[in-house]
């Protein structure tokens, strides 16, 4: 008799070896990679507020703010207080107008 107690129900070996492909799948699959230098300069980015958040106007931030994360807030967004080099924080209103653009 085996001592885990999952080998006692039908069918728990295949389902565990499933899953574990699965999983070993998620493991192989690479994330979000950075675009720009991965660090953050907003100096230049003025000219963005007034614009609307539309995807060339995004893409645009992000090429000029070197930036390797592109992070859109909307007014009912919550975003944490922390800290990254690599993030652009692009604040929106209600209308999809950029409001600031923001290394954060």
């Amino acid at each position: 008799m085996s001592s885990m107690p999952w080998a006692r129900v039908p069918g728990a070996r295949q389902w565990l070896l499933a899953s574990s492909l699965l999983l070993a799948g998620c493991l192989a699959t690479p994330g979000p990679q950075v675009q720009g230098g991965g660090r953050c300069d907003d100096s230049a980015l003025g000219w963005a507020v007034g614009q609307p958040a539309d995807e060339a106007t995004l893409r645009r931030l992000s090429r000029e703010s070197g930036a390797g994360l592109v992070n859109p807030i909307g007014p009912d967004s919550v975003s944490r207080g922390d800290r990254r080099d690599d993030r652009l924080r692009v604040y929106l209103d209600a209308a999809n107008v950029i409001q600031a653009a923001r290394c954060e």
